[in-house]
């Protein structure tokens, strides 16, 4: 069994993580007890990937939730959900990280990182076959990024050979909930390019126009964009958790999506999304969920497809469907759409389908796209950084816990490299046409000079 260990941090990671627990054991059916009242064997052939069974046929989430102050904690100990947990998986501190990188990756977060990773250690070797560990965590508070990249380090030293995914929620241009965000989320990037295998970005901008526009939701609240990450997330580890007849693993999507080692930040769809009052108009059929899917609306990261190209792209299908039918569906959206994706790497769209489907519905996907216009969110972050550490605005703070303004310098130009490489493979082709062009008028108009001489000398 090919087993993940869940990890939530921070306030936003713990929230969409229960979020997804909540939508996961509804999948198995398990309660909140923690006792199965599902209706098929299925549910229960693969529950160990994200489940430990203890005494009496009660499932455990193989889950470790951490914060830095015990508010987020206590609410979600007492929520409906809570009793699901095993105590000993909370982990909290007293002081908080003030939205301060610096102390949850230095001071605040150093002083608890060694009981975390006390339950990491303990999950980690009941497991009979660790595929990986997967993090939920935003970048724009102190807690989520700053503990959170500290925490990727730590696990990346003791299990180098493991996968690690992160579900990261990147700082939106019109949401922004903390003046010093462009710090934190520059200081987090810098260490998500060297530490993690696959980072899904998602964006709080994105998520409120996918609520607003398609959902039709006039006051969308936290709880519903959570709930659209929760699908995602689910939809990712569909294959792991269900028989299918294509299945696809965090390592498989790994080695098809990630062309070059630094280039590992994927948007991320779903589909259908529709609002409560069409949705009976509409027939779920595959091709309707193709070309949703890659509908640059339901993108959960606020930068336009269509600004970039793709280097490769996953589509996880789940439901009773022909794989045939999706095979064709998917070349249909590569031919006729072929200028937005890169044409060096020839077959980069890989596809995986799953028999089980979602609860209450008949079909359903997820899309995962490695587009070179995700360089749209790094850019504007780092220019928002550039701004205020150009006026060394807010440094103190971090420089008071211990900080070097050399790492600020240094995360800066790490974001500006990512970015150049994402432009880089963008044009890569066009340049290397125009390359062979130059050279080919050059031959050309050589071989049009030798013929004017032989002509002249007769």
């Amino acid at each position: 069994m090919r087993e993940i260990v869940h990890l939530q941090i921070g306030q936003c990671g713990n929230q969409i993580g229960s979020k997804f627990w909540e939508v996961i054991s509804d999948e198995h059916g398990i309660n909140n007890q923690g006792s199965y009242h599902g209706d098929s064997a299925v549910q229960l052939e693969r529950i160990n990937v994200y489940f430990n069974e203890a005494h009496s046929h009660k499932y455990v989430p193989r889950a470790v939730l951490v914060d830095l102050e015990p508010g987020t904690m206590d609410s979600l100990r007492s929520s409906s959900i809570g009793p699901l947990f095993r105590p000993d998986s909370f982990i909290h501190g007293n002081s908080g990280a003030g939205n301060n990188w610096a102390k949850g990756h230095y001071t605040e977060g150093a002083e608890l990182i060694e009981s975390v990773m006390d339950v990491v250690r303990t999950e980690s070797e009941s497991c009979d076959c660790l595929q990986g560990f997967q993090l939920v965590h935003s970048l724009g508070g102190g807690t989520g990024s700053g503990m959170g990249t500290l925490l990727i380090n730590k696990i990346r030293e003791e299990y180098p050979d493991r996968i690690m995914n992160t579900f990261s929620i990147m700082p939106s241009p019109k949401v922004s909930d903390t003046v010093v965000e462009p710090y934190n989320a520059i200081l987090s990037i810098h260490q998500l390019i060297e530490n993690t295998d696959e980072t899904f970005c998602i964006d709080n901008e994105a998520l409120y126009d996918i609520c607003f526009r398609t959902l039709k939701l006039t006051t969308p609240t936290y709880g519903d964009l959570n709930h659209l990450v929760s699908m995602t997330m689910s939809g990712v580890t569909t294959s792991l958790r269900f028989p299918g007849q294509l299945n696809a693993d965090l390592r498989k999507l790994a080695v098809n999506m990630v062309p070059f080692p630094r280039l590992h930040f994927f948007m991320t769809g779903c589909a259908p999304l529709t609002s409560r009052r069409s949705q009976q108009y509409k027939a779920l059929t595959v091709p309707e969920l193709t070309q949703q899917m890659f509908d640059a609306r339901t993108m959960m990261t606020a930068c336009d497809p269509h600004h970039g190209r793709y280097l490769t792209v996953a589509g996880i299908f789940r439901g009773q469907m022909s794989t045939k039918e999706v095979d064709e569906q998917m070349l249909s959206v590569q031919s006729k759409n072929s200028a937005y994706f890169v044409e060096w790497i020839p077959n980069n769209v890989k596809v995986a389908v799953c028999d089980i489907p979602p609860r209450g519905l008949k079909l359903a996907s997820t899309f995962i796209g490695n587009n070179t216009a995700i360089q749209e969110i790094f850019r504007r972050i780092a220019d928002q950084f550039s701004a205020m550490y150009r006026r060394k605005a807010f440094l103190h703070w971090y420089t008071g816990e211990g900080m070097d303004e050399m790492e600020f310098t240094e995360a800066e130009c790490n974001t500006h490299d990512l970015i150049a490489e994402y432009q880089q493979y963008q044009e890569a082709t066009a340049e290397m046409e125009e390359y062979f062009e130059e050279e080919e008028e050059e031959v050309v108009e050589g071989i049009r000079i030798t013929e004017t001489i032989e002509k002249v000398i007769k």
